[in-house]
């Protein structure tokens, strides 16, 4: 990839690159001349340019590789959850467009857990070819030091970091609270869509719906409403007519002429209130029932950080809320860890196939080891507060170890001065003896 350029080399004021041909041959760098390698690279390392050709060509094989994996991957993870939302076109008579928008909101959750493993991928592979094609020993030859090929990977790594702050902090709990939204819209569509006049269905587990016939403009009439949820307060509501508005945000059963039936467990007459015109909440008919507040999930970042103590539905839930926030900002440093964790793997030339396989595999070992390490940590949370030094200390000590075995002491002197420390230890424990 490199090539001699001719231009005069004390103009660069940087070190020169060895060019070298591609590694098709198989030729060992061992049995290259080095005098015969030119020696030129000037135009690659003029102070002027941001990024030099090398560090450019690094970025953008890896760029690729990072985006070419994080689409695959987060497609097929798409895919096996769109399917479990089919039953919105296949019993709740939802058009192809609402199907689309209810799974593609999932897709920043998806984007925040897949970007970290992306980047580890894309910097594993772009390292590996390097090494396959011996550019990367031709560079090391050169004097490219590891923070200088560590800059390419860095600034993907800001990347995506970046595109994981912003869905964790603000793209995925707003996608969060639309699919709320989606859904409680949905409900209000079963009533017209999917309900058949003359029929009595169940919506909900004790709530029963039945009209006995639909208007020309989308009115029913004659309807009757059962809602048996709760055992010790029985509702039912029988009306001439009614039909569902959409007001602001929520939507609206509302029932003309009719009246409502309410028994209660601990009186034998049900009490009974005629009307003409009553309107119906269908927010209350979702499966997180009764009015609840919003989740933590769905809440913005700056509201749970600002979230009121006296709530009772916060004091009830202040290990969730606790374990959201710290999940929002936890998860950013994982792209940091597992880009780092990469790049630690396979920095250093590496000869021989088995010896990247195994750099590799011990990489992946970590990382896992890292994510699982979170995961536990933030189940602590809900119960613990103290879990929060593991939350981000397992990140963080992922992250000084990488660099430490990408930037410390030459590993091979340490391993030689550990080797031969152990017989000067073993000689004194036995003259002590």
């Amino acid at each position: 990839m490199f090539s001699h350029r001719g231009h005069d080399h004390e103009d660069c004021g940087c070190e020169s690159v060895f060019t070298a041909p591609r590694a098709s041959s198989r030729v060992s760098i061992a049995s290259v001349p080095v005098a015969s390698v030119p020696v030129n690279f000037s135009e690659v390392c003029k102070p002027a340019h941001v990024m030099s050709i090398v560090e450019g060509y690094i970025f953008r094989t890896s760029l690729v590789a990072f985006l070419a994996a994080l689409g695959l991957l987060t497609g097929i993870v798409w895919l096996t959850q769109a399917l479990r939302q089919v039953d919105l076109l296949a019993t709740k008579g939802q058009t192809l467009l609402i199907f689309l928008a209810v799974t593609g909101l999932t897709i920043p959750s998806l984007v925040m857990v897949i970007a970290p493993i992306a980047l580890f991928i894309a910097v594993i592979y772009t390292l590996n070819k390097l090494n396959s094609d011996s550019e990367l020993i031709v560079m090391s030859a050169s004097g490219m030091s590891p923070s200088k090929l560590l800059r390419p990977f860095a600034v993907l790594t800001v990347l995506a970091t970046l595109l994981v702050a912003g869905t964790s902090l603000w793209a995925m709990p707003a996608s969060f609270l639309e699919i709320t939204s989606l859904f409680t819209k949905i409900r209000a569509d079963m009533l017209t869509r999917v309900v058949r006049e003359g029929q009595f269905v169940t919506l909900d587990k004790g709530f029963i719906f039945h009209y006995r016939e639909k208007g020309a403009n989308g009115g029913l009439f004659g309807l009757f409403i059962q809602d048996r949820r709760d055992p010790a307060h029985i509702s039912t509501y029988i009306a001439e007519a009614g039909r569902t508005i959409e007001s602001g945000a929520q939507n609206y059963l509302v029932l003309e002429k009719g009246s409502v039936q309410r028994q209660s467990s601990d009186s034998r007459d049900p009490a009974i209130v005629v009307f003409e015109r009553y309107a119906i909440d269908l927010a209350q008919f979702a499966h997180d029932a009764d009015g609840a507040p919003l989740r933590p999930r769905e809440r913005s970042t700056w509201d749970l950080i600002n979230r009121d103590p006296a709530d009772e539905y916060v004091k009830n839930n202040e290990g969730r809320f606790r374990q959201e926030l710290h999940d929002r900002f936890v998860n950013p440093l994982y792209a940091i860890v597992f880009g780092m964790v990469a790049f630690a793997a396979l920095a250093q030339p590496k000869t021989t196939r088995q010896g990247r396989g195994a750099s590799v595999a011990v990489a992946i070992l970590i990382v896992l080891v890292l994510r699982v390490a979170g995961f536990g940590a933030s189940a602590l949370l809900v119960k613990f507060q103290a879990a929060l030094f593991l939350a981000y200390g397992a990140p963080l000590a992922g992250l000084l170890l990488a660099c430490f075995y990408a930037f410390g002491p030459d590993r091979r002197a340490l391993l030689l001065r550990l080797q031969a420390l152990i017989p000067a230890l073993a000689t004194a424990g036995g003259r002590r003896a």
